[in-house]
């Protein structure tokens, strides 16, 4: 799959961030606080936006494309859902407005990765073939806590994810732990931080990593067998800033950087290490909208 890693990490953030402004922090305000981030956390709200996305040609590329990113986040029924780029996801559990945000639901991912190769600068890799797009069904479970350190409207989540290719594009299985915490820096901006990894089991490993004899003949590429194992970690920060009025509603500007590093059988392959690198670069800048 071509990498989104950022992208839903900066509407994530829109989604957490949706509440009024501040209230005053001295003893007598504490209760009205604490009252207004539980209507914030319980409270239906609605972010579209429209970006670009710097993202590498293929996985394990050293080239970039600039490609067009839509998304939608938010909370109808008590219900989160996010939609950005080629991901889908439902939590399915009500917290009620409560401190604690427990997550359950099913995740949908269409792959891009190497589905056409004509956007592909390499011959090489442009030589060994198109995969297919890949359909990934599965779900997800986490745990996050609201007001943690800097007030009641920061956030520190952890979630794990599940994903199977079912188009028998590659055929794999991905689990995806993840960790990420998002604070207000004012009314006007909050920023994000965010870890993940990635491990991927043999079918994967082989249909975007190892190359055949056939491949090698076609391509000039040495043959290489990838299995399962540790595919990645990324590390990646994000921000948003309203540009009407405060947080809580109206246009804002979103933006964010993320690096990834490949690992093992993974960064051992041709595909990385003599045709690209395992040091992979993801940026993103749009705008969005929040109701």
């Amino acid at each position: 799959m071509r990498p989104f890693h950022v992208l839903p990490a900066l509407l994530a953030a829109l989604a957490a961030h949706s509440f009024p402004a501040f209230a005053q922090t001295t003893d007598a305000a504490e209760a009205a606080e604490e009252r207004a981030a539980a209507r914030a956390r319980a409270g239906d709200r609605l972010t579209v936006g429209l970006g670009g996305a710097l993202i590498p040609e293929y996985e394990g590329a050293s080239g970039s494309s600039l490609v067009p990113v839509p998304g939608a986040v938010g909370k109808v029924g008590g219900l989160n859902f996010l939609y950005v780029g080629n991901r889908l996801s439902l939590d399915l559990i009500n917290d009620g407005g409560s401190r604690w945000d427990f997550q359950l639901g099913p995740v949908a991912t269409v792959g891009f990765n190497r589905a056409s190769v004509k956007n592909i600068d390499d011959e090489r890799i442009r030589a060994l073939g198109k995969v297919g797009h890949s359909v990934e069904l599965g779900g997800f479970a986490g745990i996050g806590r609201w007001g943690l350190i800097t007030s009641n409207y920061d956030r520190l989540s952890a979630t794990v994810t599940v994903r199977k290719d079912v188009a028998g594009a590659h055929g794999g299985t991905i689990i995806t732990p993840s960790l990420s915490y998002m604070t207000p820096l004012s009314t006007k901006s909050l920023v994000i931080l965010a870890a993940s990894a990635n491990h991927v089991d043999d079918d994967y490993a082989r249909t975007f990593f190892s190359i055949t004899p056939e491949q090698s003949a076609a391509s000039t590429l040495p043959v290489h067998s990838a299995g399962s194992g540790w595919k990645d970690w990324t590390l990646a920060a994000a921000g948003n800033v309203s540009l009407s009025g405060d947080l809580s509603g109206g246009l804002s500007l979103v933006g964010g950087l993320a690096y990834t590093r490949l690992l093992g059988d993974i960064a051992d392959s041709p595909v990385v290490r003599i045709a690209g690198s395992r040091d992979q670069w993801m940026a993103g800048l749009g705008l969005a909208y929040t109701f």
